[in-house]
Parts: structure tokens; sequence; C-alpha cells
């Protein structure tokens, strides 16, 4: 069967105890396992596929919390490297009242960004295998070609890329250097998942239907357009599909879109679709798709935290019902 191959950063998000309060104000936090690739390898795993974390930490008490962590929530951490070069990386958050984020990242390099692409283990890519990634790891370093070696052996394996363009601007020291690098990747995936707040970032174009249009580039099949508690849209050249999100009482978003791309590619693994069947499954099956994946985020921001706020799948059934 195939599996989820996730790459990429593993953090400790510190997640403040009060809302609405500046971060330099905040007095104190408590620690969340965290980074968007780590999230929606738990989610995957949560909702009961296999999954599979690639990355680097530091040979440190953080490191070894979110390697319990994961562990812990049923993603295989045996391939994730662990290094005394650098720290383990750490985000330190603030919260709006509306639970919407600021962040400040710790980070010049941390581990994840050591990963080196000869250090991959290739015994663990399988024929049919998904590989997901986001942007945040593919600033200059040796990790940004981690990552294009995992896509080149996924490709070579038959199997599925999704790429979260999850856009961090404060880790960039340029922003059109972010732009440029993930319209670079963004031809390699088969699906592309955007939110409302970066489409007209990614792609220069203020028209949200041509800008979603432009998406569609290289191997691109199936593009998905969040619009935060609005709800999501699933695309494919031919076709369009938007299914309202559920309305809950959100506490933090954190991970609410890694939570949302963790459960549309649990319910694939779980229909065990293959490269060449994706974009006629996501057209007949996009209904089922998006209401699963509107459920795990909407869920996931009822509480503090990424992984460590994921639903259940009786949760998500109760909601969906």
């Amino acid at each position: 069967m195939a599996k989820l191959l996730s790459i990429g950063e593993v953090l400790i998000d510190f997640i403040p105890q009060e809302k609405g309060v500046a971060l330099k104000d905040v007095v104190s936090f408590e620690r969340a396992p965290g980074g968007a690739p780590a999230n929606v390898a738990a989610a995957v795993a949560k909702y009961g596929q296999e999954s599979v974390m690639i990355s680097k930490l530091g040979q440190d008490a953080f490191g070894d919390f979110l390697i319990e962590k994961l562990a812990d929530a049923g993603v295989n951490t045996d391939y994730i490297l662990r290094t005394k070069e650098a720290n383990t990386a750490l985000a330190f958050v603030s919260l709006k009242e509306n639970g919407e984020r600021d962040f400040s990242f710790y980070r010049n390099p941390s581990a994840d960004l050591l990963l080196q692409a000869d250090e991959l283990d290739e015994n663990i890519f399988g024929e049919g295998d998904f590989l997901h990634f986001c942007s945040v790891d593919l600033v200059e370093s040796p990790m940004k070609y981690a990552h294009e070696q995992a896509i080149d052996i996924v490709k070579s394996q038959k199997g599925i890329i999704s790429f979260d363009p999850n856009v961090r601007l404060p880790l960039w020291d340029d922003e059109e250097d972010c732009r440029r690098t993930i319209l670079e990747f963004l031809p390699k995936a088969n699906i592309v998942k955007v939110s409302d707040e970066e489409l007209e970032f990614i792609t220069g174009i203020s028209d949200e239907k041509e800008a979603l249009s432009s998406l569609f580039s290289g191997d691109v099949e199936v593009v998905i357009y969040t619009q935060g508690a609005k709800g999501a849209m699933v695309l494919t050249h031919e076709t369009s599909l938007f299914k309202q999100g559920f309305a809950v009482d959100a506490v933090d978003t954190t991970g609410a879109g890694d939570a949302f791309i963790g459960g549309f590619l649990s319910v694939l693994l779980k229909n065990h679709v293959r490269r060449e069947k994706l974009k006629e499954f996501v057209e007949a099956k996009g209904d089922e798709l998006l209401t699963f994946a509107n459920a795990s985020g909407a869920l996931t921001t009822t509480n503090k935290g990424g992984i460590s706020a994921l639903p259940t799948l009786q949760e998500i059934e109760e909601i969906g019902e």
C-alpha cells in the first residue's frame, strides 16, 4: 500500500497562554509540536494511513520531544536524522482575538535546513507513494536540494507530489526570492494547495479566476483553494467544486491548513488513488474530499497547536453529519 512521505521542517510552536497580546508582551507560552509538513504527516497517520517524516533535528531536548510526539501520533520517525551542528527550530506565536497568528522564528540555520540530498534513504520510497512538501524549507540550503532529490525519486516511482506553499515571508531575506522559488517548485507537483491570502502573492495576478487558472502549469492536475472559515474549492483543468466550511469557535488557527490538506491526502491514500487516476478520482469524489478536509481543518482550530489539536475520525464524522 502507498504511504505519505512528508519532507521539511519539524519544530516547536510556543503558543501564548493569552490572546490579543503582542508577542513582546506575552508572559507565558505552552509548547506544541509543529511544522507544516509534520502536521500533515500526523494528520494522515491519525486518520489511519501510513506516514513517514523526513527531516533533521538537533541533538537536543526539543528534538527528543518532537520525535516522541510524532511517534505518539503514529508517524514513522525512523528517517528523521539528528545533528549537533544546529539546534531544533522554534517558532514563537502570538494569537489575535480571532485566533489568527503572528510568528517569530528561531533558526539561523536550524537543524532541518542541514538535511543533505545524499542523506535520503532511497529504500523508503515505494511505488505509488505520496510526497508532501511546503516552501519554508526551500530557502537556499542543503534541504532545498534534498527536496529536489525526493521529488525526482517519487516521480520515478509513479507517485503523487503534493505542494502547499504555506508562505512564511519572515523566513525569507527577499519576498521576490520566496515567490520565485515557489514558482520554480510548483510545476513539479500534481496537487497544489493555496490559500486566499497567498494566491495573488504567488501568481502576481489580482483576478481570482485567472490566478487559479495560472497554477495549472507543468505536472499540476489538481488545485485546492482554501478560503478560511468560508470553505474551500477543488479544481481540475475542466471542473471546479466549492464546499462551504464548518462553523466552529476558533481558538487557534495554527495547523488548520495542514489538517485540511492532511485530511484531503488521507482520503486519496485510503482509496488507493494512483497518479494516473488522480484527476478522475478528484472530479468524481470532490464533495467527499472537501467535506472531510474542511472538517479536519475546522476542528483543529478549536484547540491550541497543530498536531496536538488534530481531531479524531469520530469527531470528523460527527461534524459532517
